[in-house]
Parts: C-alpha cells; structure tokens; sequence
C-alpha cells in the first residue's frame, strides 16, 4: 500500500470528509468520519511526514492547533484559493479533494495558524467591533425618531450624548410623555453600549501592554493601541518577505489590470482583513489632521505629499506606509527611526 504524502479535509460541525494521496498524486484514501473519530481515523493512516490541509475557515485554528500537537504539519489555505481546484458539482467530498489538490501547489499561498493568545486577541476585536456597529445603529434610530419631533441635534455622537438629557427635560418641545419614555429607554441603551466599548478597549490596552513589540509599534505616528493590536494578530516575519508584500496583503497597494505589455494601476485592491485596512486608515487619517502641527520627518512628508495629492489619496499612501513600518519594526525586530520612515 502506497504511503500517504498530502491529505485534504473538508470541515464540518459533524461530518468530516477525507481524501489524502501519495507522493504521485495517486487516491490512497478516501472516507467520511464523525466529529469525535475523524483525527483518530487521521492518526491510524497517516503518518507524521505526511502534510494535512483544510481551508480558513470556522474551527480551522482550532484543528490545527490539535494536529501539530500529534506531530503533523498542517497548512491552510484561504477558500478562493480552492475554489479554482473543485473539478465538478460542489459537494463535501468534492472539497476535501479540492483542497488536497491545492495544498500540492508550488506557488500556493497558505494562512499562518493563529495561537490561542491570538484568538483571544482577535475576538476581542471582534466584538469590540459589532458593539460599535450596534452604537451607530443606535445613534442613527435616536436621530431619525427625534428629527420627527422637529428635532435635530448637532453632528457628532458626543453631541448627541449631551443634547439627549436637554431633551428630556425641556417640557416645550414636541416631544410626547410616551415618546420620552421610549427615548429614556434608548439613552440607556447607548449609554450600555458605551460602557461595553470602552471595556473592551481598556482589555484590548492591557493586553498589547505586556508585549515588547507593542511599544515599538505604539512610536509611530498613527499607530494607537488598537491598530497595534490588530497588526500584531497579522505581522510575521516568516508568512511575508518584505513590508511591501505585508500591505499588498491588507489590501492597500494598486490594483493592476495590465496587458499588451501596458500597465494600468486603479484603486487600491481592498483585498485582505477589511477591518484591519479600516482602522489603520483611521489612524493615518488621524495622523494627518494632526501633520501641520507638527515638524517630525513623518508629518513633513505628509506635509509635502499634501501640497501635489488629494488628501484621501494621503491618508491611505499614509497607511501603506505605516504596514510596511509596522512589518519592519515587528518582523526584523528594530527600532523606529524617523529618518528612515519619511523616506
């Protein structure tokens, strides 16, 4: 019996599906197993050189955490990457012979296994997140229901913080005894979601505080402590060859639709962690409402791209920027230098 060399499997909640080769790309194996017996079947038949790969999704940390601890080298691969290798009709079985295909490739590109640390990490951002979509839901119901009163408040959630209480309280508008009832209810629910939002973040600031790559990264202009977070759940020295590769990863280098030997760079790709993108843009941005008040190296280069480009063009040149220093400081383990980041 031929030896197994690369194994594909298709996760589930339940029902797990198998196929796994040998050095020739011949089916060695083929099979369907439950949640509780499928790493037992894994373990019988194949043996510790043999690679194991799944797609990134629901579980995949977790499975692979659980086989490289019995001694296997497992890889992920992100689903639109496996998409291209399903031959006919999608099904279960279809996929774990996709994925197996896939994982043989030379030139594929795999996802770095995340640790239980940054899961924890990651969740937090999570939740952290859906609680600020929830607050603007909030705060956009809050304002769509008074402005039927005839009532409009200042632009800015802060204003609309204070403006609720005057609201209440003031017995000459057009508000309604049920109607300001129903308004208590949902400035105690804004007030909830605000206080969850900054437990989160004080956890998020405690936790990045431990780590000496946190502090490198907190000396950049533009990087606080929640972008410093977020990055560190991504920067590995060994996963990207050079800053560049690390921001093309996030999305924030040209998009190319060249041919005929004429290139042609659109917007930026968008490809990659949104929310990371996101709230590194928010802090460049952030960096440069602050650049004129400032004479650092950086903020004269902010300063000096502003005088020839747009300023959203700035701010996500910025961002670019500011991955690629973040790469430097994290994965080749220096120090910021000024100098070298307003080159």
């Amino acid at each position: 019996m031929s030896s197994i060399n690369r194994v594909g499997v298709d996760l589930a909640k339940n029902i797990f599906h198998i196929h796994a080769v040998d050095e020739r790309d011949k089916i060695v194996w083929q099979g369907k197993y439950k949640r509780d017996t499928w790493i037992k079947a894994i373990a019988k038949r194949v043996p510790p050189s043999a690679v194991i790969a799944f797609e990134a999704c629901a579980s995949a940390h977790f499975w692979a955490r659980e086989l490289t601890a019995l001694g296997y080298q497992v890889k992920l691969i992100a689903p639109q990457y496996v998409k291209p290798y399903v031959k006919t009709n999608k099904n279960d079985k279809v996929d774990a012979e996709a994925i197996c295909e896939a994982s043989g490739r030379p030139q594929m590109r795999f996802v770095r296994v995340k640790t239980v640390e940054q899961q924890d990490d990651q969740a937090l951002h999570r939740v952290r997140e859906d609680l600020v979509r929830q607050r603007t839901a909030k705060v956009n119901q809050i304002r769509g229901l008074v402005g039927e009163y005839g009532i409009v408040a200042s632009w800015g959630i802060g204003n609309l913080r204070q403006a609720i209480p005057f609201w209440l309280e003031d017995g000459e508008n057009a508000l309604t005894c049920e109607f300001r009832h129903l308004l208590a209810l949902l400035y105690e629910d804004l007030s909830c979601l605000d206080e969850r939002i900054e437990t989160l973040t004080n956890m998020i600031k405690q936790r990045i505080s431990s780590k000496p790559e946190s502090k490198r990264l907190l000396a950049v202009t533009g990087i606080g402590p929640l972008v410093c977070s977020a990055l560190l759940l991504e920067i590995d020295g060994k996963q990207f060859k050079n800053g560049r590769d690390f921001a093309a990863s996030l999305g924030l280098t040209p998009r190319q639709h060249s041919t005929g030997g004429k290139d042609t760079l659109l917007g930026i790709s968008k490809r990659g962690d949104g929310y990371i993108r996101k709230i590194l843009v928010h802090g460049a941005r952030s960096a440069y409402r602050h650049s004129k008040k400032k004479s650092d190296s950086l903020s004269l280069w902010i300063q000096r791209l502003s005088e020839k480009k747009h300023a959203n063009v700035v701010i996500v040149a910025l961002a670019n920027k500011l991955a690629r220093i973040a790469w430097a400081l994290v994965a080749k383990n220096e120090t910021y230098d000024e100098k070298l980041a307003s080159a």
